[in-house]
């Protein structure tokens, strides 16, 4: 049986978790799309003046249709976005930044505050390979909560009813109906 990754592109490969090497033969057709995107993104903040305007080319940078009820308050940054699904009735305030690559899903009924990171990648601690991603999706569940200036790291499940406290760093999975608080995230509370 044929090896699926020798014959997978690079967002396929992406899409399945494996690393990105600079050295990849298809790395440069990576980084034009990361190119494309942020020009994209400069063009969304600098030019949409209504929370339509963005939600339409916030679709175009994702490459789906974001559904009416969800709002986005520019600016809003990601470095990728193909790899960024948005369920409905959603609200993302002022700042937030979606580094996708590894794959962000956001549930219905999720408020996620100014400023919030969410972000997909990281890099191996090894100096001689630091330049490597390795890409872990994040998601949050439905009438998830996070709040101002959270940051959510590579590879965590908010789960559902929960609360990401203003400020918290999540490095581990959010059980459901609980809040969490702190760098990094403890649980204070349960619902």
């Amino acid at each position: 049986m044929p090896d699926e990754s020798a014959t997978a592109d690079i967002f396929q490969r992406l899409q399945a978790g494996e690393p990105l090497r600079r050295d990849d033969p298809e790395y440069p057709k990576f980084g034009e799309a990361v190119a494309h995107t942020i020009r994209l993104c400069v063009e969304m903040n600098a030019a949409a003046t209504d929370v339509d305007a963005v939600r339409a080319r916030l679709s175009v940078i994702i490459g789906t249709e974001i559904d009416a009820s969800t709002t986005i308050f520019p600016p809003f940054y990601t470095n990728f976005g193909r790899f960024t699904r948005l369920g409905k009735n959603i609200f993302i305030n002022h700042d937030c930044s979606f580094v996708d690559i590894g794959g962000i899903t956001v549930e219905d009924d999720v408020l996620i505050g100014p400023k919030v990171s969410l972000i997909t990648e990281n890099h191996p601690l090894d100096p001689a390979d630091r330049k490597t991603l390795l890409l872990k999706p994040i998601v949050i569940r439905r009438n998830a909560w996070i709040g101002a200036g959270a940051t959510i790291l590579p590879g965590v499940t908010v789960g559902e009813n929960s609360v990401v406290a203003a400020g918290a760093v999540v490095n581990r999975d959010v059980p459901p109906n609980t809040v969490v608080a702190g760098v990094p995230a403890k649980v204070v509370r349960t619902l």
